[in-house]
């Protein structure tokens, strides 16, 4: 009697204990599936605030006269056209525009992607006076906003007189030579050189470590730099092999993953930038970004499109064939931007 109350007892204390982990098992289980709702609705708000006003202007792009008045099209049209991208092609000399704007932000990414990691290995692996102070001023131009250095910038390139060289020539050529000139008058004379309304402005600041989110850049190769060990150029070093031997064959070669993460970064600012082009008065025919500006009036006037209603809808095609490339782009090098962003030391 007792073996089988004991057995009784042991089967009920089975039962309990299966009962038990059942019971957490499935608290789990509903926990998880809590987390995962809620961490979908989460991303689908997310996604819809950001993606959302693009999904629309994509679907308006294809709109037909038609389509737009019509009270039951929404996102999907009834009648599609691409007449919205055929002439917004042609007012922006859209692929004229697209070639020379590649060219320009190719060139000023280079230039980048070479000053920054230069300027990034120096504070990196060289000690020389005043070298906090100096990364100091990189953290400067990072934490400070451009909107406040604008009116300098401007008159600066407004009027640009590098050392007062511009000065120096005019005053030999009005005295004749440099026979009779002192060394203060001769740099005395005013005059400068208007920039405004060329991407010179874009070269020179680029080409200083000054151009655009260049503190940034500094900083990701700074970091990157710390992190390789200095056995590297120890062991080249040994072999005989100098500073910029070093750097060029050794050093940058291994810093590919940030040179990427530059690269990317770099097109894409630079590709969007409509706060310098706008400063320095660039061109329409070189900045794609700022022809979008001008289109509705231009399809409104050339092409008789009173409508502001249907004249939009050029700017929306607009916009699309603007965004496009990066798109594009950003497609094509995603695997590496993300594996050059864990690898670069912006994070962590």
């Amino acid at each position: 009697m007792k073996s089988n109350s004991l057995t009784a007892k042991i089967k009920n204390m089975r039962s309990d204990t299966r009962l038990a982990n059942e019971g957490r098992r499935v608290l789990r289980q509903s926990k998880n599936l809590l987390f995962v709702i809620f961490r979908t609705a989460i991303i689908i708000g997310l996604s819809y605030v950001i993606l959302g006003p693009l999904i629309g202007i994509l679907a308006n792009s294809f709109f037909s006269n038609a389509d737009k008045y019509s009270p039951v099209v929404y996102l999907i049209p009834q009648e599609p056209t691409l007449e919205r991208y055929r002439l917004a092609i042609i007012r922006m000399d859209f692929w004229n525009t697209l070639l020379r704007m590649l060219a320009y932000v190719a060139s000023l990414t280079l230039i980048q992607i070479f000053i920054c990691s230069l300027v990034g290995y120096g504070f990196a692996r060289f000690k020389f006076p005043l070298k906090k102070l100096f990364f100091a001023c990189v953290i400067i131009m990072i934490v400070i906003p451009s909107h406040s250095v604008m009116l300098p910038i401007y008159m600066t390139f407004q009027n640009f007189n590098p050392l007062g060289i511009v000065g120096a020539v005019n005053n030999i050529r009005a005295n004749g030579g440099l026979s009779g000139l002192s060394l203060s008058s001769l740099f005395s004379g005013g005059g400068g050189i208007n920039l405004l309304g060329t991407p010179i402005p874009m070269y020179i600041m680029t080409l200083l470590g000054c151009g655009l989110r260049a503190g940034l850049y500094i900083y990701i190769f700074n970091q990157f730099f710390r992190g390789l060990p200095k056995e590297i150029e120890e062991a080249a070093a040994i072999d005989g092999a100098g500073t910029i031997y070093t750097y060029f064959r050794i050093m940058l070669p291994n810093a590919m993953p940030s040179i990427i993460t530059v690269t990317i970064f770099s097109i894409v600012w630079q590709y969007n930038d409509t706060f310098f082009a706008n400063l320095f008065m660039i061109s329409p025919d070189i900045v794609l970004s700022k022809s979008i500006a001008s289109l509705q009036t231009n399809v409104q006037f050339l092409d008789r499109i009173f409508d502001p209603s249907i004249s939009v809808l050029y700017v929306y095609a607009g916009i699309i064939l603007v965004i496009t490339p990066i798109m594009v782009l950003y497609v094509l090098l995603q695997k590496w931007f993300i594996e050059g962003v864990e690898r670069s030391g912006i994070v962590g």
